[in-house]
């Protein structure tokens, strides 16, 4: 988070407006898209934290006016120059300059499977959990200048551990290159007068990470 897209809790963007019977491309140019991030995304090696940061990273401006797969379209184009796949004149001309890295291309008819094919980030931790369910604790106001998680409009506000789902792999180390890092992820409950200061009793739960939080 901590970028354009990271707008929960903010007005003035006007009504959502949901498209009836909407497609999944609403163009040739979309579908293509979807399908170079996915191919390109094994032959450079990079992670899907990664991925998430480099389409969250497009100019504020840009971002909140162009459409889902422009923003992928800007992340493919700066993960290409960042693991030195392509230089910003050969992006910009569309040809290549130099010989590209030899690779090996996916079946056609194996596309389909691995994209779909089930993966899991929950990995093993090497300590005990520091919370437990029922636990206060408070979200660490941070401003970190890398992506996180953590939305903006939860930081610095106090809530309860209602679950404890293991260690999972720490978004802000990954999309980094810094490794997978695992930290334990919480469910934490806050209270919307906590969050908003109103005055109903609705609640909201979010799935947070250990270094998030701390004990209240």
């Amino acid at each position: 988070m901590n970028g354009a897209h990271d707008c929960g809790g903010m007005m003035g963007f006007g009504p959502v407006a949901a498209e009836a019977n909407e497609p999944v491309f609403h163009a040739p140019w979309e579908a293509r898209m979807f399908a170079l991030m996915s191919a390109v995304g094994d032959v450079g090696g990079w992670t899907l934290d990664e991925d998430r940061a480099a389409c969250e990273a497009m100019e504020p401006g840009h971002y909140i006016t162009s459409s889902y797969y422009e923003h992928w379209l800007n992340g493919l184009e700066l993960l290409l120059r960042k693991h030195d796949l392509a230089t910003p004149e050969e992006i910009a001309s569309g040809l290549a300059s130099a010989p590209g890295k030899a690779v090996t291309p996916t079946a056609a008819e194996a596309v389909w499977p691995a994209v779909t094919a089930p993966g899991s980030y929950e990995r093993k931790g090497e300590a005990a959990p520091l919370f437990k369910p029922g636990d206060k604790v408070r979200t660490r106001h941070l401003n970190p200048a890398h992506h996180t998680r953590l939305p903006r409009y939860l930081r610095g506000h106090t809530g309860e551990i209602v679950a404890c789902h293991g260690a999972h792999v720490f978004p802000d180390s990954n999309a980094q290159g810094l490794g997978e890092d695992p930290r334990f992820l919480y469910t934490v409950r806050f209270t919307t007068a906590e969050v908003w200061g109103n005055g109903t009793r609705d609640l909201i739960h979010a799935d947070l990470w250990e270094p998030y939080l701390e004990a209240r």
